[in-house]
Protein backbone atom coordinates (compact mmCIF):
# COMPACT_ATOMS: atom_id res chain seq x y z
CA UNK A 1 0.00 0.00 0.00
CA UNK A 2 1.17 3.51 -1.26
CA UNK A 3 1.50 6.86 0.83
CA UNK A 4 0.90 4.85 4.17
CA UNK A 5 -0.14 7.69 7.04
CA UNK A 6 1.12 7.41 9.99
CA UNK A 7 0.72 11.23 11.74
CA UNK A 8 -2.91 11.77 10.54
CA UNK A 9 -4.74 8.95 11.38
CA UNK A 10 -3.72 9.24 15.43
CA UNK A 11 -4.17 13.21 14.92
CA UNK A 12 -7.72 12.29 14.14
CA UNK A 13 -8.30 9.55 16.65
CA UNK A 14 -7.16 11.64 19.39
CA UNK A 15 -9.44 14.72 18.30
CA UNK A 16 -12.03 12.36 18.45
CA UNK A 17 -11.01 11.10 21.70
CA UNK A 18 -10.15 14.20 24.20
CA UNK A 19 -14.05 15.02 24.44
CA UNK A 20 -14.79 11.80 25.53
CA UNK A 21 -11.92 11.84 28.30
CA UNK A 22 -12.76 15.25 29.75
CA UNK A 23 -16.18 13.81 29.98
CA UNK A 24 -15.25 10.12 31.36
CA UNK A 25 -12.31 12.18 33.55
CA UNK A 26 -14.74 14.99 35.12
CA UNK A 27 -17.48 12.58 35.69
CA UNK A 28 -15.09 10.30 37.67
CA UNK A 29 -13.47 13.35 39.11
CA UNK A 30 -16.37 14.84 40.58
CA UNK A 31 -17.65 11.30 41.64
CA UNK A 32 -14.87 10.70 43.88
CA UNK A 33 -14.62 13.86 45.44
CA UNK A 34 -18.17 13.35 46.73
CA UNK A 35 -17.18 10.16 48.01
CA UNK A 36 -18.61 8.00 45.27
CA UNK A 37 -17.55 4.43 44.68
CA UNK A 38 -17.33 1.97 41.42
CA UNK A 39 -20.27 -0.20 41.29
CA UNK A 40 -20.25 -3.58 38.99
CA UNK A 41 -23.99 -4.72 39.88
CA UNK A 42 -27.08 -2.67 40.55
CA UNK A 43 -28.61 -3.29 43.57
CA UNK A 44 -31.32 -1.14 44.36
CA UNK A 45 -30.59 2.76 44.16
CA UNK A 46 -27.73 3.55 43.34
CA UNK A 47 -26.46 6.62 45.00
CA UNK A 48 -25.56 9.97 42.92
CA UNK A 49 -21.96 10.10 43.76
CA UNK A 50 -22.00 6.48 42.92
CA UNK A 51 -23.65 6.91 39.67
CA UNK A 52 -20.91 9.38 38.57
CA UNK A 53 -17.93 7.51 39.61
CA UNK A 54 -18.71 4.60 37.74
CA UNK A 55 -20.35 6.24 34.69
CA UNK A 56 -16.78 7.78 34.52
CA UNK A 57 -14.63 4.99 35.29
CA UNK A 58 -16.52 3.15 32.04
CA UNK A 59 -15.93 6.13 29.69
CA UNK A 60 -12.24 5.71 31.08
CA UNK A 61 -11.88 2.21 30.28
CA UNK A 62 -13.12 2.20 26.57
CA UNK A 63 -10.12 4.49 26.05
CA UNK A 64 -8.58 1.75 23.73
CA UNK A 65 -11.55 1.15 21.88
CA UNK A 66 -12.18 4.79 21.22
CA UNK A 67 -8.25 5.47 19.87
CA UNK A 68 -8.76 2.31 17.80
CA UNK A 69 -11.76 3.08 16.10
CA UNK A 70 -10.35 6.39 15.65
CA UNK A 71 -7.46 5.30 14.12
CA UNK A 72 -9.18 2.82 12.35
CA UNK A 73 -11.84 4.94 11.08
CA UNK A 74 -9.31 7.26 9.65
CA UNK A 75 -7.00 4.89 7.87
CA UNK A 76 -10.13 2.88 6.15
CA UNK A 77 -13.57 4.76 6.73
CA UNK A 78 -16.33 3.52 7.62
CA UNK A 79 -15.22 -0.54 7.00
CA UNK A 80 -12.53 0.66 9.40
CA UNK A 81 -15.40 0.88 12.19
CA UNK A 82 -15.74 -2.77 13.56
CA UNK A 83 -11.85 -4.08 13.32
CA UNK A 84 -10.97 -1.09 15.27
CA UNK A 85 -13.74 -2.15 17.59
CA UNK A 86 -12.55 -5.45 18.24
CA UNK A 87 -9.10 -4.44 18.65
CA UNK A 88 -9.73 -1.85 20.95
CA UNK A 89 -11.67 -4.54 23.30
CA UNK A 90 -8.89 -6.85 22.59
CA UNK A 91 -6.63 -4.59 24.03
CA UNK A 92 -8.47 -3.70 27.28
CA UNK A 93 -9.07 -7.10 27.90
CA UNK A 94 -5.44 -8.84 28.03
CA UNK A 95 -3.95 -6.07 29.51
CA UNK A 96 -2.11 -4.37 26.81
CA UNK A 97 -4.66 -1.21 27.09
CA UNK A 98 -4.20 2.06 25.49
CA UNK A 99 -1.07 2.29 24.06
CA UNK A 100 -2.29 -1.44 22.37
CA UNK A 101 -5.37 0.35 21.27
CA UNK A 102 -3.42 3.16 19.82
CA UNK A 103 -1.05 0.89 18.13
CA UNK A 104 -3.52 -1.54 17.14
CA UNK A 105 -6.07 0.48 15.09
CA UNK A 106 -3.40 0.58 12.76
CA UNK A 107 -3.27 -2.97 11.90
CA UNK A 108 -7.01 -2.70 12.02
CA UNK A 109 -7.10 -0.21 9.45
CA UNK A 110 -4.50 -1.63 7.10
CA UNK A 111 -6.08 -4.68 7.25
CA UNK A 112 -9.16 -2.99 6.06
CA UNK A 113 -7.39 -1.71 3.39
CA UNK A 114 -5.68 -4.74 2.34
CA UNK A 115 -8.97 -6.27 1.96
CA UNK A 116 -10.49 -3.80 0.05
CA UNK A 117 -7.88 -4.19 -2.04
CA UNK A 118 -7.00 -7.35 -2.58
CA UNK A 119 -10.25 -9.98 -2.45
CA UNK A 120 -12.25 -10.02 -4.70
CA UNK A 121 -15.72 -11.64 -5.12
CA UNK A 122 -18.41 -12.08 -7.69
CA UNK A 123 -20.69 -9.53 -8.60
CA UNK A 124 -23.68 -11.16 -6.60
CA UNK A 125 -21.85 -10.94 -3.73
CA UNK A 126 -20.52 -7.26 -4.53
CA UNK A 127 -23.19 -5.89 -1.75
CA UNK A 128 -21.99 -7.99 0.91
CA UNK A 129 -18.00 -6.56 1.04
CA UNK A 130 -19.03 -3.84 3.43
CA UNK A 131 -21.46 -4.89 4.78
CA UNK A 132 -20.17 -9.17 5.96
CA UNK A 133 -17.16 -9.73 4.48
CA UNK A 134 -14.75 -6.70 4.80
CA UNK A 135 -15.77 -5.69 8.75
CA UNK A 136 -15.39 -10.08 9.39
CA UNK A 137 -12.10 -10.85 7.70
CA UNK A 138 -10.55 -7.46 9.17
CA UNK A 139 -12.09 -7.68 12.72
CA UNK A 140 -10.67 -11.44 12.39
CA UNK A 141 -7.02 -11.20 11.15
CA UNK A 142 -6.63 -7.79 13.44
CA UNK A 143 -8.25 -9.57 16.48
CA UNK A 144 -6.06 -12.32 16.10
CA UNK A 145 -3.17 -10.56 15.52
CA UNK A 146 -3.90 -8.56 18.92
CA UNK A 147 -4.49 -11.79 20.77
CA UNK A 148 -1.48 -13.68 19.73
CA UNK A 149 1.02 -11.19 18.27
CA UNK A 150 1.30 -7.80 19.48
CA UNK A 151 -1.09 -7.67 22.83
CA UNK A 152 0.97 -9.84 24.92
CA UNK A 153 4.33 -8.00 24.44
CA UNK A 154 2.49 -4.36 24.46
CA UNK A 155 1.19 -5.31 27.40
CA UNK A 156 4.40 -6.25 29.19
CA UNK A 157 5.98 -2.94 28.08
CA UNK A 158 3.35 -1.34 29.45
CA UNK A 159 3.82 -2.77 32.62
CA UNK A 160 7.62 -2.65 32.87
CA UNK A 161 6.69 1.45 31.94
CA UNK A 162 4.46 2.04 35.08
CA UNK A 163 6.88 0.25 37.39
CA UNK A 164 9.33 2.28 36.00
CA UNK A 165 7.56 5.59 36.23
CA UNK A 166 6.64 4.79 39.58
CA UNK A 167 10.18 4.47 40.90
CA UNK A 168 11.70 7.64 39.35
CA UNK A 169 14.02 9.19 42.22
CA UNK A 170 14.11 12.84 41.84
CA UNK A 171 16.45 13.94 39.72
CA UNK A 172 14.74 11.72 36.43
CA UNK A 173 11.46 13.39 37.44
CA UNK A 174 12.41 16.94 36.71
CA UNK A 175 14.33 15.51 33.79
CA UNK A 176 11.23 13.96 32.27
CA UNK A 177 8.76 16.32 33.36
CA UNK A 178 10.62 19.09 31.71
CA UNK A 179 11.04 17.28 28.34
CA UNK A 180 6.97 16.20 28.23
CA UNK A 181 7.19 20.07 29.30
CA UNK A 182 9.19 21.28 26.45
CA UNK A 183 7.63 18.83 23.90
CA UNK A 184 3.98 19.68 24.90
CA UNK A 185 4.88 23.49 25.21
CA UNK A 186 6.67 24.49 21.29
CA UNK A 187 4.03 23.71 18.92
CA UNK A 188 0.71 25.26 20.90
CA UNK A 189 -1.92 22.29 20.25
CA UNK A 190 -0.66 21.07 17.31
CA UNK A 191 1.25 17.50 15.95
CA UNK A 192 3.39 17.05 18.47
CA UNK A 193 1.50 18.09 21.98
CA UNK A 194 -1.35 15.99 20.66
CA UNK A 195 1.59 12.67 20.09
CA UNK A 196 2.70 13.61 23.83
CA UNK A 197 -0.90 13.50 25.20
CA UNK A 198 -1.44 10.04 23.42
CA UNK A 199 1.19 8.67 25.30
CA UNK A 200 0.98 10.40 28.77
CA UNK A 201 -2.64 9.74 28.47
CA UNK A 202 -1.52 5.75 27.88
CA UNK A 203 0.34 6.36 31.21
CA UNK A 204 -2.96 7.79 33.20
CA UNK A 205 -4.78 4.60 32.18
CA UNK A 206 -2.32 2.99 34.39
CA UNK A 207 -2.76 4.99 37.47
CA UNK A 208 0.48 7.65 36.55
CA UNK A 209 -1.15 10.75 36.80
CA UNK A 210 1.99 13.13 36.97
CA UNK A 211 3.58 13.09 33.24
CA UNK A 212 0.02 14.36 31.99
CA UNK A 213 -0.41 16.71 34.58
CA UNK A 214 3.12 18.06 32.91
CA UNK A 215 0.53 18.78 29.63
CA UNK A 216 -1.62 20.56 31.79
CA UNK A 217 0.42 22.93 33.17
CA UNK A 218 2.37 23.22 29.36
CA UNK A 219 -0.41 24.10 27.92
CA UNK A 220 -1.40 26.65 30.02
CA UNK A 221 1.83 28.64 30.58
CA UNK A 222 1.95 30.32 26.77
CA UNK A 223 -0.43 32.39 27.49
CA UNK A 224 0.41 33.36 30.98
CA UNK A 225 3.72 33.86 29.96
CA UNK A 226 2.76 36.05 27.72
CA UNK A 227 0.76 38.05 29.71
CA UNK A 228 3.33 38.46 32.12
CA UNK A 229 6.06 39.44 29.38
CA UNK A 230 3.83 42.74 28.76
CA UNK A 231 3.42 43.64 32.18
CA UNK A 232 7.61 43.10 32.68
CA UNK A 233 8.25 44.49 29.38
CA UNK A 234 6.11 47.58 30.43
CA UNK A 235 7.48 48.26 33.94
CA UNK A 236 10.88 48.82 31.79
CA UNK A 237 9.18 51.17 29.52
CA UNK A 238 9.70 48.34 26.89
CA UNK A 239 6.86 47.97 24.29
CA UNK A 240 6.98 44.18 22.60
CA UNK A 241 3.16 44.05 21.55
CA UNK A 242 1.55 45.84 19.16
CA UNK A 243 -1.73 46.98 20.24
CA UNK A 244 -3.59 44.27 18.17
CA UNK A 245 -1.44 41.79 20.04
CA UNK A 246 -2.61 43.25 23.00
CA UNK A 247 -5.94 42.94 21.97
CA UNK A 248 -5.31 39.00 21.59
CA UNK A 249 -3.72 38.66 25.18
CA UNK A 250 -7.59 40.19 26.16
CA UNK A 251 -8.74 36.39 25.44
CA UNK A 252 -5.84 34.61 24.98
CA UNK A 253 -5.36 34.53 28.92
CA UNK A 254 -8.73 33.68 29.97
CA UNK A 255 -8.84 30.76 27.03
CA UNK A 256 -5.75 29.55 28.99
CA UNK A 257 -7.12 29.29 32.50
CA UNK A 258 -9.17 26.17 30.27
CA UNK A 259 -5.65 24.78 28.81
CA UNK A 260 -6.68 26.75 25.33
CA UNK A 261 -3.11 27.68 23.76
CA UNK A 262 -4.14 28.31 20.55
CA UNK A 263 -5.45 31.80 21.52
CA UNK A 264 -1.74 32.62 21.52
CA UNK A 265 -1.27 31.60 17.86
CA UNK A 266 -1.51 35.27 16.19
CA UNK A 267 1.46 36.36 19.18
CA UNK A 268 3.50 33.48 18.40
CA UNK A 269 3.28 33.61 14.57
CA UNK A 270 4.76 37.45 14.91
CA UNK A 271 7.50 36.09 16.09
CA UNK A 272 7.75 32.14 15.92
CA UNK A 273 11.50 31.55 16.86
CA UNK A 274 11.69 33.96 20.05
CA UNK A 275 8.02 32.41 21.26
CA UNK A 276 9.20 28.83 20.68
CA UNK A 277 12.20 29.88 22.93
CA UNK A 278 10.77 31.66 25.83
CA UNK A 279 7.32 28.96 25.67
CA UNK A 280 9.68 25.98 25.32
CA UNK A 281 11.91 27.17 28.61
CA UNK A 282 8.57 27.84 30.54
CA UNK A 283 6.99 25.00 30.02
CA UNK A 284 10.43 22.55 30.42
CA UNK A 285 10.84 24.32 33.73
CA UNK A 286 7.17 24.19 34.94
CA UNK A 287 6.65 20.69 33.54
CA UNK A 288 9.88 19.65 35.42
CA UNK A 289 9.00 21.46 38.57
CA UNK A 290 5.13 19.41 38.41
CA UNK A 291 6.47 16.35 37.71
CA UNK A 292 9.06 16.77 41.15
CA UNK A 293 6.67 17.50 43.45
CA UNK A 294 4.04 15.19 42.56
CA UNK A 295 1.04 16.81 41.00
CA UNK A 296 -1.05 13.98 40.10
CA UNK A 297 -4.30 15.72 38.04
CA UNK A 298 -7.17 12.61 37.67
CA UNK A 299 -8.24 13.99 34.36
CA UNK A 300 -6.50 14.75 31.69
CA UNK A 301 -7.09 18.04 30.29
CA UNK A 302 -9.67 21.20 31.26
CA UNK A 303 -6.80 23.41 33.12
CA UNK A 304 -7.29 25.02 36.50
CA UNK A 305 -10.53 22.72 36.47
CA UNK A 306 -8.39 20.07 36.77
CA UNK A 307 -6.79 21.45 40.63
CA UNK A 308 -9.35 20.01 42.61
CA UNK A 309 -8.83 16.27 41.54
CA UNK A 310 -5.26 16.86 42.35
CA UNK A 311 -3.50 15.59 46.13
CA UNK A 312 -0.72 18.01 45.61
CA UNK A 313 -2.63 20.99 43.69
CA UNK A 314 -0.37 23.44 45.65
CA UNK A 315 2.75 21.96 43.68
CA UNK A 316 0.80 22.27 40.55
CA UNK A 317 -0.22 26.37 41.07
CA UNK A 318 3.78 26.83 42.07
CA UNK A 319 5.30 25.04 39.73
CA UNK A 320 2.60 27.10 37.22
CA UNK A 321 3.67 30.73 38.38
CA UNK A 322 7.04 29.56 38.09
CA UNK A 323 7.66 28.29 34.32
CA UNK A 324 4.74 30.70 33.22
CA UNK A 325 7.46 33.50 35.18
CA UNK A 326 10.30 31.96 33.37
CA UNK A 327 8.65 32.26 30.08
CA UNK A 328 7.55 35.98 30.69
CA UNK A 329 11.01 37.23 31.59
CA UNK A 330 12.62 35.24 28.62
CA UNK A 331 10.00 36.82 26.56
CA UNK A 332 10.47 40.07 27.61
CA UNK A 333 14.01 40.24 27.18
CA UNK A 334 14.64 38.42 23.87
CA UNK A 335 11.71 40.42 22.16
CA UNK A 336 12.65 42.78 19.99
CA UNK A 337 10.84 46.47 20.86
CA UNK A 338 7.91 47.23 18.46
CA UNK A 339 8.15 50.45 16.19
CA UNK A 340 5.76 53.46 17.09
CA UNK A 341 5.44 53.74 13.35
CA UNK A 342 3.43 50.38 13.37
CA UNK A 343 0.26 51.75 15.02
CA UNK A 344 -1.21 54.45 13.39
CA UNK A 345 -4.25 54.69 16.05
CA UNK A 346 -4.29 55.57 19.79
CA UNK A 347 -3.37 52.24 22.13
CA UNK A 348 -4.63 51.49 25.10
CA UNK A 349 -2.84 49.68 28.17
CA UNK A 350 -3.78 45.91 28.84
CA UNK A 351 -6.01 45.92 31.81
CA UNK A 352 -6.56 42.94 33.67
CA UNK A 353 -10.19 43.99 34.20
CA UNK A 354 -10.46 43.55 30.16
CA UNK A 355 -9.51 40.36 30.00
CA UNK A 356 -12.28 37.96 28.66
CA UNK A 357 -13.21 35.01 26.59
CA UNK A 358 -14.45 36.09 23.36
Amino acid sequence: MKNVKIKEPALTAISYLIPVVVAGGFLLAIGNLMGGKSITALNGITSFPDALTTAGGLIMGVLPLVVATGISFAIADKPGIAPGMVVGLVSSTIGAGFLGGLIGGYIAGWATLAIIKYIKVPKWAAGLMPTLIIPFLASLIAGLFMFYVLGGPIASLTKVLTVYLKSLDSNKKFLYGAIIGLLASVDYGGPINKTVFALVLSFQAEGVNEPITCLILASMVTPFGFTIAHFIAKSFHKKIYTQEEIETLKTAFPMGLFEITEGSLPIVLNDLWKSIIATGLGGAVGGGLSMLWGADSQIPASGLFAIPTMTKPIGFIVALIVGSLVTGIVYAIIKKPVSDEVNEKEETDLNLNDLKIS
